[in-house]
């Protein structure tokens, strides 16, 4: 009977629930058990993988306290993924579950929604599509809350996640309109009013409106409960605050971060501190105070992760209070914790190469900037300032060991003959000081390995190897560890035997090389060698020691002293270059400029480097000085440019005839012309009247470039080489030293390519220059002709070969054949209408040559090595 019972009633309950199962029907019964298993099956699961999705999304993220914080933690990734894939295998499950609850468990019926948790399914699809940064995709499923569940309990919060996401698709001024009438219509409390007042804070600083933000902020670090979130909110604040400089209110901001202790991650808690320590006010604040400050950060034991940051903290203290040698240590110490903080890497390597620069110690400097550009993102701006700096350094480096180097050698050549002795012999002694240390080092290294191999002998006694015995003693008296770890008594196994047998090899045969036949009587030759070669080394060493070798060395001829002193004056003009245009080092340069006028420089130096620090005196407010030294150069220098700038500053300015803007302009409408002679002499004259001046390098380029059309290849390298070397420092120096290494080579080829290996080949009509022929002329008969040949593309040219010889050439021919028919086509007897022979319009000489040919003839102009080549 019993059993009879439970089968009704299992019955019952499958009946039961089958007919709960059903989505179609609105009943208690159905709505409540699709409610549940949503509530506590799907979407219960669905949020644990929520959750461990942002979890990792928030341990991903760095948080870097050099700029303003971001309001949410969360960093967007540029990748770009195609539709359904998934950046994040937790949202992406979170997504599934949320689609599997709406349709498994949706109870659309007569257009509306039974099941009460299918607008919370839409909330977490919404979700994980917005952490897995598929923001489309996540607004259309808020959108999709907000038309068919309006009277959702969660509704503001759909709203306030729907803004976030079209705050993440840039349209800030839709969701700051929305927010503010959401948190203006509705009365909404707790943390919904602070993640609103958040995200409205974040579409303000998106806009720039900053000063909207604050206000905002503080509602959400009021309103919040989440720790962590209250301290980036204040830490927020107190970054704006200091951007608008008000460092009171700044300080209460890090001072309520501070005063949550272990509540929050400890990065909010030092860099509250640390960026509470940089408001200190050292004209009225407590020196000593803040001293014991920093000292207390550094010595926290808890404070040992951040200890990069607290080193730097520290540095800057005390290098703005000119403590140079304080703050360099504390820069090394911060470079010395491991730390992943990039920027904050950066910062202490170009703030110590910026301290040695400052110190003109420029290859320390160099060196640094080197490695602040590897803890940098590559070619971002800060990149590419760096990289520009430590590239104008190289010439800083160049030009100071010039300048150096030079001064001292000239200075010496200055002094008395009894003061250079006095002078190299106190050198000499400091060297044989050195070199005696250096033999009482040695002397303590021998005597060292001398008391060891004691040690040894004495190790191997008390051990009962006998000193003189065979190998059979060492391997009956020792066992050693071979290899495999397995116990041996072969004695070179054995590392005190093996010591003493070198030792007793170098006592009786000495340091002998590795060669066949060492013990024969014939080597030792070598030991005599050796004995000539200690005996040079002896000889030279003297030398070293010598005051008269290093007095012998000095140039004596003025035609030496006189190019070592005009190669340091032009390293101190270029130096005064450098320091006033590329590094705006104002007092370096004129330091420079003043130093070369004071070491009677050649006179093409003299006037540029009086502009230069006339200008240089206006910017440094020495107005006496600029008035003195425009006098000198419009009285000394009348008709010159810089004379004309001077007494009228507008003419610099204006684009007039006399500019080099225009005279670069004309003259270079003129190489184009092939005016290559005209060019050449307007390039020279410009080049002398604008010495010292940043267009000077640039009719050097087009001077080069005309006389390697004119004169070929020869002069054109020449001329280059001359760019090079004068102007080293400039855009066209550089592009010239490109030239030399990688153009010139490949245009010194002078051999002439096969005509079966080309591809495109010229007629060629050569004319006198001074034979008075008609060019133009003959010209447009060529293109009358050249254009009755349909079958080829021809075009006609003049070209310049040089100063006698002009080329009217034929292009667009397929073959050497084709190009010698075509020729002879034109020079063949025509036919009229009534039948009788016309006299050719083309009889002029020519010859045939490929494109690259031509190339070459024109390059290193020798047309007559290529005739005779035919």
């Amino acid at each position: 009977m019993k059993t009879y019972y439970k089968i009704i009633l299992s019955l019952f309950c499958v009946a039961l629930i089958a007919q709960s199962c059903s989505r179609k029907k609105d009943t208690f019964i159905n709505r409540n058990f699709h409610a549940l298993g949503t509530k506590y099956n799907i979407l219960y699961n669905g949020d644990i993988a929520l959750q461990r999705g942002i979890e990792g999304v928030n341990d991903a993220f760095t948080e870097n306290f050099w700029e303003l914080l971001p309001v949410e933690r969360m960093e967007v990734s540029e990748d770009i993924f195609l539709p359904g894939q998934s950046k994040n295998a937790d949202f992406e499950r979170a997504e599934e579950k949320a689609i599997k609850a709406i349709q498994k468990h949706g109870m659309n019926i007569d257009g509306k929604e039974k099941n009460y948790q299918i607008d919370e399914a839409y909330l977490l699809l919404g979700k994980a599509r917005y952490f897995d940064q598929r923001f489309v995709p996540a607004l259309a499923a808020f959108n999709n809350i907000l038309n068919k569940y309006p009277t959702s309990d969660k509704i503001n919060q759909v709203k306030i996640w729907r803004e976030k996401t079209n705050m993440r698709l840039d349209n800030n001024e839709v969701a700051i309109k929305r927010l503010k009438r959401l948190l203006d219509e509705e009365e909404i409390e707790g943390q919904d009013l602070a993640d609103a007042s958040a995200a409205l804070a974040q579409a303000y600083i998106n806009i720039k409106s900053k000063d909207s933000a604050l206000a905002e902020l503080g509602v959400a670090a009021e309103n919040t409960k989440v720790k962590n979130q209250k301290a980036r909110y204040h830490f927020i604040r107190g970054q704006l605050y200091n951007e608008f400089k008000e460092k009171d209110s700044a300080n209460a901001e890090f001072d309520a971060i501070i005063e949550m202790h272990r509540q929050i991650p400890r990065a909010f808690y030092i860099n509250a501190h640390l960026e509470k320590s940089y408001n200190f006010d050292a004209s009225n604040g407590d020196e000593i105070e803040f001293q014991e400050y920093l000292t207390e950060l550094e010595e926290n034991r808890e404070n040992r992760p951040f200890l990069d940051k607290i080193y730097y903290r520290i540095a800057e203290y005390h290098r703005k209070n000119a403590s140079d040698s304080l703050a360099e240590a504390y820069y090394n110490k911060s470079l010395r914790k491991t730390s992943s903080d990039k920027y904050l890497r950066a910062l202490n390597y170009e703030t110590l190469g910026n301290m040695y620069f400052d110190r003109n110690i420029y290859k320390t400097a160099g060196a640094y900037y080197d490695s602040t550009m590897t803890a940098m993102v590559q070619n971002s701006k800060e990149f590419r300032i760096i990289k520009k700096k430590r590239e104008n350094l190289d010439d800083v480096i160049y030009y100071e060991g010039i300048a150096v180097t030079n001064d001292s050698i000239l200075r010496i050549i200055s002094l008395p003959k009894e003061e250079q002795l006095a002078l190299y012999t106190a050198h000499t002694e400091k060297l044989k000081q050195q070199a005696l240390e250096e033999e009482e080092r040695k002397e303590q290294e021998l005597k060292r390995q001398a008391t060891a191999n004691n040690n040894i002998e004495t190790q191997n006694v008390r051990s009962g190897i006998n000193p003189k015995g065979m190998p059979g003693e060492f391997a009956s008296k020792s066992k050693s560890v071979g290899p495999g770890g397995i116990a041996s008594s072969f004695y070179f196994y054995n590392p005190t035997t093996v010591a003493y047998g070198k030792n007793e090899f170098l006592k009786l045969w000495g340091d002998r090389k590795l060669q066949d036949n060492w013990r024969l009587s014939n080597q030792r030759a070598s030991i005599a060698n050796e004995t000539k070669g200690d005996v040079a080394t002896t000889t030279t060493e003297q030398a070293r020691f010598n005051p008269e070798t290093y007095i012998a060395s000095l140039p004596t001829s003025q035609v030496e002293i006189d190019s070592i002193a005009k190669e340091r004056n032009f390293a101190y003009y270029q130096l005064g270059i450098i320091y006033k245009e590329k590094f705006k080092e104002l007092e370096l340069s004129k330091s420079r400029f003043e130093d070369l006028l004071n070491n009677n420089p050649e006179e093409r130096l003299v006037l540029p480097s009086k502009y230069n620090l006339y200008k240089i005196y206006i910017e440094l407010g020495l107005n006496r000085k600029a008035e003195a030294m425009k006098a000198d150069i419009v009285a000394n220098y009348p008709d010159s440019r810089y004379a004309e700038i001077l007494l009228n500053p507008e003419s610099e300015l204006a684009k007039d005839e006399n500019s080099p803007e225009v005279i670069y302009t004309n003259l270079y409408r003129q190489f184009e012309e092939e005016n290559y002679a005209q060019v050449i002499a307007e390039a020279e004259t410009q080049i002398k009247r604008l010495e010292g001046d940043d267009y000077a390098p640039k009719f050097e380029i087009l001077k080069a470039s005309a006389k390697g059309r004119l004169y070929g290849f020869e002069a054109y390298k020449e001329s280059i080489d001359h760019i090079a070397l004068t102007y080293p420092n400039t855009e066209e120096g550089k592009k010239a030293q490109e030239i030399l290494q990688n153009a010139i080579p490949v245009l010194a080829k002078k051999e002439f390519v096969a005509d079966d290996q080309a591809k495109n080949f010229n007629v060629i009509y050569q004319f006198n220059n001074n034979s008075g022929e008609d060019i133009d002329a003959f010209i447009k008969v060529l293109n009358e002709e050249a254009s009755k040949i349909k079958y080829f593309d021809l075009t006609v040219s003049k070209d310049l070969y040089d100063e006698n010889t002009t080329f009217v050439v034929v292009h667009g021919l397929k073959s050497i054949q084709g190009a010698g028919g075509f020729a002879q086509l034109l020079q063949s007897e025509n036919i009229d209408k009534n039948g009788k022979p016309l006299k050719p319009k083309i009889t002029k000489d020519y010859f045939a040559i490929s494109s690259p040919n031509y190339a070459i003839i024109q390059r290193h102009k020798n047309l007559n090595s290529y005739l005779k080549l035919e």
